[in-house]
């Protein structure tokens, strides 16, 4: 494997793991440490979305880098529940909510999971939410990179099928409720960074597949 590939999966694997963290559960004072102090953006630019979505993190993190940290956290906290916890959640972050074609939590979320179960995979135990949750269908987007770079090649052809079959029927809604709902610039990044990060994998595994 080339130096050039070796990057590409670390920046594949070190995105994805940043996503999984920021929709897996409250942001702890750790990750809200990491992003105000150890994140790195890129210099050229990467695609749109992707560029779009580094400048807004870009933006977050310049404006609260000085703050005290229990106070940012305990701002992204309270927006976390508020998005995606409730008691009244704004957003239901899960694939059979935002298809047409299941009930939410019913039929479509075992097809989740017979995908994870082709492609030799369970969710970790430590994920609370169902296998149709945004953070468990990242997780095992990250499995299959992970792969990938281990040299199975088939797992190009199962991210793309769970592509086709599943995340790309329904992360544009979703990205575009966070944006509506969030009130915080930190989301809407998170969102858009999503939106380009999905978009970024589905076009290498239909390349490779």
């Amino acid at each position: 494997m080339s130096v050039d590939q070796h990057a590409l999966y670390d920046a594949r694997l070190e995105l994805v793991n940043f996503l999984i963290d920021a929709f897996a559960d409250v942001p702890t004072d750790e990750f809200v440490e990491t992003v105000l102090q150890d994140l790195e953006f890129p210099e050229d630019s990467v695609s749109e979305e992707l560029d779009q979505g580094f400048d807004l993190l870009e933006q977050f993190v310049a404006a609260n880098r000085d703050r005290d940290l229990e106070a940012v956290q305990y701002d992204l906290e309270r927006e976390f529940t508020r998005l995606f916890v409730g008691p009244r959640p704004r957003i239901l972050a899960h694939e059979t909510y935002y298809r047409d074609d299941t009930d939410f939590r019913g039929a479509g979320r075992a097809k989740v999971t017979a995908s994870y179960n082709a492609a030799g995979w369970s969710p970790p135990a430590e994920y609370p939410e169902e296998d149709d949750y945004i953070a468990v269908e990242l997780a095992f987007l990250r499995y299959l990179v992970r792969r990938q770079r281990n040299g199975a090649e088939e797992a190009f052809g199962y991210q793309r099928v769970f592509h086709e079959e599943h995340l790309s029927e329904w992360i544009d809604d979703l990205v575009a409720d966070v944006r509506e709902q969030s009130q915080e610039p930190f989301y809407e990044g998170v969102a858009t960074l999503l939106e380009g990060y999905l978009a970024f994998e589905e076009e290498i595994a239909m390349q490779m597949a």
